[in-house]
């Protein structure tokens, strides 16, 4: 077997498709029905479509460690002089039909068919879904794997930018300066410390809960995430702590196909052409199309044959049995 990074990834993620409403979920099916809009020919404010079924975009992948500082990530000019790796052997799958827990489970068989002898160092991405940590602690559980779970630094991020601009303007410098100061300290394993000092700066400050709203949900995020904030050691070690591979997954596996101007999918053809650009993305294509070839074949013609020889391999042994005089018969 090919040698690979140190690194198992598994990273999953959700992407609406919009489908016909016989082919919905019965519960986003009844909303589209009892919808009633007010315009005929399009939309209009607030109104929602209720027309989405979620389809579970899975990813694993094997990388190589990558081991930086809280500062490189912050400083692009203290970023390192190695090269950074790339995955290998990404191979990435989406289904509407299959619920979040084969796909994830799937993922898991896939991962295990890698790393057998569980040698690797297993990582999960995640951008704090509920369902999906669930999932991944089950199955690590069930499989005996040592998992280190890494949330997403993205989508702290952009919970650090929506507090930071409750205290200034959307185009102050001091913002930026604010979150690059709380991020750097959540890279540090701070993570809790930034967030009882954004709620202790929202209260000293007298806002209203209204306007404290997103510095509190942004603390909130960081504190019921905590267990999955250990940037310190995932930087140390070398893992990833970005979910880029799966983010890109959603949108060149489903969003670029799917969900193109006017589109209404079948959940069979949104299904079976799900597979087929699965297929394509992760380099399997060429060995899916010869797979295919051969079950036509057996399909449509040796099935249909006696003992499952075809006609003409029948002639061919007949012509190196008969006499001469025969085979213009044959012919």
């Amino acid at each position: 077997m090919e040698k690979t990074g140190e690194i198992i990834v598994i990273s999953a993620d959700g992407k609406g498709v919009i489908l016909r409403t016989e082919d919905l979920r019965p519960q986003t099916q009844k909303r589209a029905l009892l919808n009633h809009k007010k315009l005929d020919k399009r939309l209009t404010k607030g109104e929602k479509r209720n027309s989405k079924r979620m389809a579970t975009v899975a990813t694993v992948y094997t990388i190589a460690p990558f081991i930086r500082t809280p500062e490189q990530i912050i400083d692009p000019e203290k970023s390192c002089v190695d090269k950074r790796p790339k995955p290998e052997s990404k191979r990435v799958w989406a289904s509407l039909v299959k619920e979040p827990e084969l796909v994830i489970s799937n993922a898991f068989d896939e991962a295990l068919h890698r790393d057998p002898n569980k040698q690797k160092h297993w990582v999960a991405l995640v951008d704090g879904n509920k369902t999906q940590l669930n999932l991944l602690k089950k199955f690590s559980r069930q499989h005996h794997i040592n998992l280190t779970i890494v949330l997403d630094i993205i989508h702290v991020i952009e919970y650090l930018w929506k507090a930071a601009f409750v205290f200034y303007s959307n185009t102050s410098k001091s913002a930026e300066s604010w979150v690059s100061q709380r991020l750097l300290s959540i890279l540090q394993g701070k993570s809790s410390l930034v967030a009882s000092g954004m709620r202790r700066s929202a209260t000293l400050q007298q806002l209203s809960s209204q306007e404290r709203l997103n510095v509190d949900k942004c603390a909130n995020y960081l504190l019921n995430n905590k267990a999955y904030l250990k940037y310190d050691c995932y930087l140390n070690a070398g893992f990833p702590i970005a979910t880029g591979v799966i983010e890109g997954a959603c949108r060149h596996l489903v969003k670029d196909r799917m969900d193109i101007t006017g589109a209404r999918w079948s959940l069979k053809g949104a299904e079976a052409v799900l597979r087929l650009r699965s297929l394509h993305i992760s380099g399997d294509w060429d060995e899916y199309w010869r797979f295919h070839l051969r079950q036509e074949y057996e399909r449509n013609h040796l099935s249909l044959y006696f003992d499952g020889v075809p006609l003409m391999k029948r002639v061919t042994q007949a012509r190196c049995s008969i006499t001469p005089p025969f085979l213009p018969m044959l012919v």
